[in-house]
């Protein structure tokens, strides 16, 4: 299903912002009171925008899951950063909590409590003339990790009110974050694909950086 921004997956999952007060009911409320009772899959942040997975049975949830726990879906993202960055690379630092639901990296490594390994790649699409487009693959799924490791790269994310330096970065309006696509396995083993191509107000932000 595709999710805009601001609304979450779950009641619960961050407190309202600014932006996100008046979103309304949680996005699997609103999928129940169209198809019934619905399994979450996976979740993306409240002000991201993007495809979110749903079973609908039991068993399917479970598989779909694991799948997710073994790290065998691929998950592509779409992120407009503050700065140009010179080429494609990736962000191997390990992510940790530091209370009231802010992540960030674990500068001790793996001997703090609570470090836990994560990998983010990303590869350049598009430079504006103090912005970017990426392509972002989360490797390992950490909350905040592209958030987080695109801040530690020096390129935060446009429009975020909690990682950057000024926020929301850039001024911009809404998170410049999409899930653009996932890729899974399906019950008959066969690859499978699902892809949410970007909302107006995502891209009515990329035009303002190309003009």
């Amino acid at each position: 299903m595709a999710k805009p921004s601001g609304v979450p997956v779950i009641p619960g999952r961050s407190a309202p912002t600014a932006s996100t007060a008046d979103s309304g009911p949680c996005l699997r409320a609103a999928l129940e009171a169209v198809r019934g009772p619905v399994f979450v899959v996976h979740r993306i942040d409240q002000d991201a925008s993007g495809v979110v997975l749903f079973a609908k049975d039991r068993k399917t949830h479970r598989d779909l899951c694991l799948q997710f726990e073994r790290r065998r879906t691929r998950k592509t993202y779409l992120a407009a950063v503050q700065g140009v960055v010179a080429g494609d690379g990736s962000v191997d630092r390990p992510i940790r909590e530091f209370g009231s639901g802010r992540m960030g990296i674990a500068q001790g490594g793996y001997s703090l409590p609570g470090g836990k390994s994560a990998l983010t790649r990303y590869r350049v699409l598009e430079r504006f003339a103090a912005a970017t487009l990426l392509e972002v693959e989360p490797v390992t799924g950490r909350r905040h990790q592209i958030r987080v490791h695109l801040y530690a790269a020096g390129h935060p994310i446009l429009g975020d009110a909690l990682y950057g330096k000024d926020r929301p970065v850039g001024g911009a309006p809404r998170l410049m974050l999409h899930g653009l696509e996932i890729g899974f396995f399906g019950a008959d083993g066969e690859a499978k694909k699902v892809k949410c191509e970007p909302p107006e107000d995502f891209a009515r932000v990329l035009l303002l950086l190309s003009t």
